[in-house]
């Protein structure tokens, strides 16, 4: 069995976690953030939101069903490194194509095992988001706490979306509702999904100008998920803002602040972020309590919603933002992810409903 490497977890306070490495040796420079999800750790892992981001599982075993490819939501792993508990090396799953200690060394993502996991979380529950060093091996230690100062002092998200969205336009769906996607870093689930409920879905780079986004005449934009700072993308911004009145409109996290910031209101960094599959949000519109898969660090200005957005979600936790509606042009938003892969469910209601009531031609 292999992990005997040294390795260690360094937050920018000064904090150190130890532990031992995979083997892949090598150094991961990110945010450290948390995942409270039992389960879907493949999703995670391969979640271009997560991006540029070291990923801490709350839950104590993770691997125990392998990696399947079947769950990925992205082509590679998305993560920058990951920390674990404990780690199975002999999966148990019919669908299981690889152990995940392997599938890590394969794609390449430092690693840290055994750490203490508990005290990692409640460190970041106390002191927020935080830029991180995740070291596995000698040279890489050695090199960690040097290379994590000079990424808090440079650091910044304005490469992130590049590194997760499509270069290329390409189709998914053969007929249906011509719906154009605007790739920020999308998931594998909400392209099913669409293609799905009857959408025939056509992917721009986040960067599209307006005429390619309009190319074809599409019944409708969709503004995927994806990492960062929404306010990195102001040309993304410009091209919302030019089509607002004339396409419906509609965003998912990333997406649903790109919207709110082309509509007028404002973003912030939250002090936390909200991530895994246990956030509830209530629906102001049906009067219904959601349980809610997120994962993003910044949210939308309640108070900056200008009169023509109404508020139509609200995080039960905190009182955040989750969801908005123009009140005149057909354009909403969700913070939460309605795809969620591997769940729950409550929402996956909510891209059928803006299918169904997308104009009829």
């Amino acid at each position: 069995m292999s992990g005997t490497k040294p390795a260690a977890l360094f937050l920018a306070d000064g904090s150190r976690f130890d532990g031992h490495g995979l083997e892949f040796e090598g150094l991961a420079l990110g945010e450290a953030v948390f995942y409270t999800g039992m389960t879907g750790y493949e999703e995670a892992l391969t979640d271009p939101s997560y991006a540029g981001q070291i990923l801490t599982f709350t839950y104590p075993m993770i691997g125990n069903y392998g990696v399947s490819g079947t769950a990925s939501q992205y082509g590679r792993a998305c993560v920058a490194g990951t920390v674990i508990k404990q780690i199975s090396y002999h999966p148990s799953h019919h669908l299981s194509k690889i152990d995940l200690p392997s599938w890590l060394d394969a794609q390449e993502i430092p690693a840290l095992v055994g750490a203490d996991t508990r005290a990692i979380t409640i460190a970041l529950r106390e002191h927020g988001t935080i830029s991180a060093a995740l070291a596995v091996g000698d040279t890489a230690l050695a090199q960690a706490e040097c290379r994590l100062s000079e990424f808090v002092r440079d650091a910044n998200t304005k490469g992130l979306v590049p590194s997760v969205a499509t270069l290329e336009r390409f189709v998914v769906g053969d007929a249906g509702r011509r719906v154009v996607l605007i790739d920020c870093g999308v998931k594998r689930a909400i392209l099913q999904q669409l293609e799905a409920l009857g959408a025939r879905v056509e992917v721009v780079p986040y960067d599209a100008s307006q005429d390619a986004v309009l190319a074809g005449d599409p019944e409708a934009i969709f503004i995927s998920p994806g990492p960062g700072d929404p306010t990195d993308l102001t040309p993304t911004i410009e091209v919302l803002r030019s089509l607002v009145g004339r396409k419906p409109l509609f965003g998912v996290c990333l997406g649903h602040q790109l919207l709110a910031l082309a509509c007028g209101a404002r973003t912030y960094k939250l002090p936390y972020g909200h991530r895994g599959g246990n956030q509830p949000v209530m629906d102001l519109v049906a009067g219904e309590v959601l349980v809610t898969a997120h994962n993003h660090g910044y949210a939308v200005d309640a108070a900056s919603l200008p009169d023509d957005l109404q508020p139509t979600m609200t995080n039960l936790n905190d009182g955040t933002n989750e969801g908005f509606r123009h009140r005149t042009f057909p354009i909403a938003g969700v913070q939460f992810h309605p795809e969620a892969s591997p769940g729950p469910f409550d929402a996956r209601r909510i891209f059928a409903q803006w299918l169904s009531e997308l104009p009829r031609r």
